[in-house]
């Protein structure tokens, strides 16, 4: 028993040794892995002056025309929440260091004495248990400790990401109001026309609540157009850490034109196991609770174990103390420590059975991302090629038929505004297209709402 104690303080010491706070927190590898996903910077700032840094690069940024990389490099620096969640290193890493330092000791004394006579025991305990579970614990919270760096990059990814669909969204939303707004200009020339046709007499009833709606209409839809914009730019303010929606935010339009060509479809099985970050966490915990379940079955026995040197004094002062050592357990009578085992066995088989099934759910998401991706070129490209060529086509013909006296000036206008509808059905469309290549990149980098969890 006593081999055993001194072997386990050693272990207990040399651990204690090395259980210091790293220099960077634990930070460098969260960076790294930033830069090398998304070729982008994220920063800790652990002092006003570091702090300070960061607001000037940020409002320098914000002093030109923001593209979406540079929306995301924002967002990356100065959203509170990701800071936040930098915090949980700290948090994890006091955890880590506390699990290799030795358990202090216990003194306990009892004293009584009546008459000259005196029973005094005195004892200085430590528990062994702690000391020889050390190095298992330690390693429990090393693991611990590196989950919590690989869910901070994954929310790192995660708002990456987010901001990105949101500057898409803004930009096309400023585009909608655009043409929308073009779409009112024709109805209000419309609708000047009609007033002065039915002045003349030359309209009836019928005709000119027919132009009063697509006024009304049009108006309607600018109004809603302008609503879904300041929608929008309110999320990715909100994405980048802004106090407020600025309106000198200047974000680059109009939205890239589509690719020539795109991706094909890539290799499931591969980029689940290489680049799924959400099922590299769930591999890490899964590890986590197998030690973990170790060391539950290692103590189901004893879980309380104090040891150490005692002396004893019965009589005059003048009597020499009596020593020995003092040992307290824990005696498994009636708790033989089945259920926690059961209980750690069933957390385990539950972890794989989910590890499993999400490695599954992971090539469906995949799938499906690249379906939409595929379908959304492919509307877009079409609407690009046959809609709005035609569009133009008929606009053409149609200003060649009004001079010659074949139309009227209304079907002009009708013209007009099919055309400006056909060019903001393509906008859609492209917005449509990259919202489905960004959520095509989620898809093969994790499972955003899974990771949102940890």
């Amino acid at each position: 028993m006593l081999a055993a104690c001194f072997a386990a303080v050693l272990t207990g010491l040399s651990l204690a040794g090395c259980a210091t706070f790293s220099a960077d927190g634990g930070f460098d590898s969260v960076a790294e892995g930033a830069r090398a996903k998304l070729g982008k910077d994220v920063k800790w700032p652990r002092n006003e002056s570091e702090q300070a840094k960061i607001d000037a690069q940020v409002a320098a940024s914000l002093e030109h025309v923001l593209t979406a990389d540079d929306a995301v490099q924002i967002a990356l620096l100065n959203n509170r929440a990701l800071q936040a969640s930098f915090e949980e290193l700290g948090i994890s890493e006091a955890d880590l260091v506390q699990s290799g330092r030795l358990p202090n000791p216990r003194f306990t004394l009892r004293h009584a004495g009546a008459a000259g006579q005196y029973d005094i025991e005195e004892s200085l305990t430590i528990n062994v248990l702690s000391l020889l579970t050390v190095p298992y614990a330690h390693d429990l919270e090393q693991r611990r400790f590196t989950e919590v760096q690989s869910a901070i990059l994954a929310s790192v990814v995660r708002l990456a990401n987010d901001t990105r669909r949101a500057f898409i969204a803004a930009v096309a939303a400023r585009e909608s109001v655009e043409y929308r707004e073009q779409v009112q200009s024709a109805a209000d020339a419309g609708a000047e026309l009609a007033r002065r046709m039915v002045a003349a007499g030359n309209w009836n009833r019928l005709d000119r609540a027919r132009e009063e709606n697509f006024y009304a209409a049009a108006a309607q839809s600018l109004a809603q157009a302008r609503l879904a914009e300041s929608a929008a730019r309110e999320r990715l303010t909100r994405l980048m850490g802004l106090p407020g929606q600025s309106p000198d935010l200047q974000l680059a339009h109009p939205l890239p034109e589509l690719p020539p060509t795109i991706a094909a479809m890539p290799d499931v099985d591969a980029m689940v196991m290489r680049n799924r970050m959400d099922l590299r966490l769930m591999r890490i915990q899964l590890d986590e609770l197998a030690h973990r379940l170790g060391l539950v079955k290692a103590t189901r026995f004893i879980d309380v174990l104090d040891l150490g040197p005692a002396r004893v004094l019965e009589g005059a002062r003048s009597e020499p103390y009596e020593r020995g050592y003092e040992l307290s357990l824990q005696i498994p009578l009636f708790d033989s420590g089945a259920a926690r085992v059961r209980k750690a066995e069933a957390i385990y088989s539950q972890a794989a059975d989910r590890f499993a099934q999400a490695a599954i759910d992971a090539r469906s998401q995949i799938r499906q991302a690249y379906a939409g991706y595929r379908a959304a070129y492919d509307i877009a490209t079409r609407q690009r090629d046959t809609v709005l060529p035609n569009a133009r086509l008929i606009a053409e013909q149609d200003l060649l038929r009004y001079n010659a006296s074949l139309v009227s000036v209304f079907d002009l206008l009708a013209d007009a505004r099919e055309r400006i509808a056909a060019v903001d059905a393509y906008t859609n469309s492209v917005r449509d297209f990259w919202l489905a290549q960004s959520e095509l990149d989620a898809a093969l980098l994790g499972n955003y709402a899974l990771l949102g969890n940890h």
